[in-house]
């Protein structure tokens, strides 16, 4: 079998919960199963709790992690070890607002008697109503005594930063801050490929037994980040091309923006994650040309060698690279 050097298609994964709605399908053209309320659609993942597995094209039926398996460095590159693939790239759909919690870092997940990655994020606001918050990290000088008492008098909320996010707007969510997505929200994530998630407080919600659901409170109050305050919207980095933008770079993991219609030349050398959140958008390579629609997500492996991207108008398009990845737009 030949290596795949051309981008590859997924079939999402869909992921249950009370908190979703339709709007995958009406907003992203998501085709749900019948029955079930959706809320997730994993586009990309390696992970336990889910792999990918691609759509069409010579390695159709192939799950990600066999890819990696067979064609490790024509996957991940040469900079990127040979496990794992080590992010995940959903979409959120939030009829109601999810549980506060926190995710641990690596060092942390490593420990845990079932080890995962720690979990850094990014979230990118697709749709948001008019009411629409989101909670991302703690109130200035609140400190551990002052959440443990919060939690035990049931006044989380009390103590966490509020943001009214607009559509197009990109929150980073390191390791370590308290968050939670709020009702009426539609959003993008990229993270590390990990599910580890402790819930520190679930809005006094009960199930149809009546129970409310388990906390992690403990756990939570250890990888708790106290010192790292409230979290703003993350501003966008300009590059040398117009309509493109930085939006995050951390050490998980770099985050971009293009609305520019003028062909934009995309990674290569190491793998890269890019989805449609609106608008449609061309991808060609030296042998193929793939069109993409809203809500489409593509990889493309380090072994493709050209890859060439043409969006339409008023089209976004998201890129998320390795972190020591050296492509930026205008290369």
């Amino acid at each position: 079998m030949f290596p795949p050097d051309q981008p590859l298609r997924f079939q999402p994964l869909f992921r249950s919960y009370i908190w979703g709605g339709n709007r995958l399908s009406k907003s992203l053209g998501k085709k749900l199963p019948d029955d079930g309320i959706w809320a997730e659609s994993w586009e990309i993942v390696d992970h336990r709790e889910g792999e990918s597995v691609v759509d069409s094209g010579p390695f159709e039926g192939w799950t990600l992690r066999k890819l990696i398996q067979h064609f490790p460095i024509e996957i991940l590159g040469e900079n990127t070890p040979n496990e794992r693939f080590p992010l995940l790239l959903k979409y959120l759909d939030c009829q109601r607002v999810l549980s506060v919690q926190v995710h641990p870092n690596d060092a942390y997940g490593a420990q845990m008697p079932q080890p995962d990655r720690g979990k850094t994020e990014a979230w990118y606001v697709i749709e948001a109503e008019p009411d629409s918050v989101l909670y991302a990290g703690l109130k200035p000088g609140v400190g551990r005594s002052d959440l443990e008492n919060a939690i035990a008098s049931g006044k989380t909320e009390e103590c966490l930063h509020v943001l009214r996010p607009q559509v197009g707007d990109c929150v980073f969510i390191p390791a370590g801050t308290v968050h939670a997505l709020g009702a009426g929200l539609v959003v993008a994530e990229i993270q590390q490929a990990s599910d580890c998630t402790f819930r520190l407080y679930d809005w006094n919600r009960v199930d149809k037994d009546g129970q409310p659901r388990p906390l992690h409170v403990q756990q939570a109050l250890q990888v708790i980040d106290f010192e790292s305050g409230p979290v703003h919207f993350a501003p966008r980095t300009s590059t040398p091309t117009p309509n493109e933008c930085l939006l995050v770079a951390c050490d998980k993991f770099r985050l971009m923006e293009s609305r520019s219609t003028q062909p934009t030349k995309l990674p290569t050398n190491d793998f890269a994650i890019v989805t449609i959140p609106r608008g449609v958008a061309q991808i060609q390579t030296e042998t193929s040309t793939m069109n993409l629609s809203r809500g489409d997500s593509i990889l493309i492996p380090a072994a493709c060698s050209t890859a060439n991207m043409q969006l339409g108008e008023d089209s976004i398009a998201l890129i998320a690279t390795p972190p020591y990845s050296e492509w930026s737009f205008g290369n």
